[in-house]
Parts: structure tokens; sequence; C-alpha cells
């Protein structure tokens, strides 16, 4: 089984929250596997804070209106010249309303801390 999810950008204005879709995106890409937060969300956090590509990975850019039946996922990568990124990810899976639950709102570095997998000797 795949677990679909859309990356989406936006700029960061006043009066937008990040925890509700915006009404403007700027860009979208589709990704049709692995797009759960301990996969993809990692891969968007590690890669906005290390500025390395995401490797290996399906990604399609696809115009701005696209919209997809059965996602599992929405990110959102929330940007403003000369201020911090957040990512917001909201989980789409049995919601009919297509607005789904906003499952985080943060920097990257604070995603990483919750869905990155630990896999040192510990656990």
């Amino acid at each position: 089984m795949s677990t679909r999810a859309q990356i989406r950008f936006a700029t960061r204005e006043e009066g937008v929250t990040f925890n509700e879709h915006p009404d403007k995106i700027h860009a979208q890409f589709y990704r049709h596997t692995d797009g759960y937060p301990e996969g993809l969300g990692v891969d968007i956090a590690e890669s906005l804070m290390n500025h390395w590509p995401v490797e290996g990975r399906s990604w399609e850019i696809e115009e701005l209106q696209t919209q997809h039946g059965n996602l599992d996922f929405i990110y959102y990568v929330w940007q403003k010249y000369d201020g911090s990124t957040w990512i917001s990810i909201f989980e789409m899976m049995d919601y009919g309303d297509h607005e789904g639950e906003c499952i985080f709102v943060g920097t990257p570095d604070k995603l990483i801390e919750k869905y990155k997998l630990n896999t040192n000797d510990d656990g």
C-alpha cells in the first residue's frame, strides 16, 4: 500500500496560521510512496536544515490546481525571506471533507526531534 502525499510551498503572511490550509500556494509536488512524517517529513526537514537534496525519492512537479484523492498527508513548507522556515503536516486519512487534521506545526529541527526514528544501540 502506498502512503501518498503532497508537498506544498506557501509564503508566511500576517494573519495566516500554520495549522490551517492556506488559500494560496506557490508550488506543489506529489509523492506516491513513503509520505509519512517519519520518512518524507524527516527528509524535508533534513534537506532544509542541511541544504542537501532529497536523494532517491520520486517527486513529481504538479500544477498548482491539481488535487489528488486518497492522499494520506499534505505538507506545507512555510517560508519568508530573511525569516525562519516552518512546516505543517495534515493527516488526511478518513476525512471526507478534504481538510484533514493538523498533526504537526514547527521548525525543521522540531520535526526531526518528533519523528526521526532512533536507530542507536538503545533502540
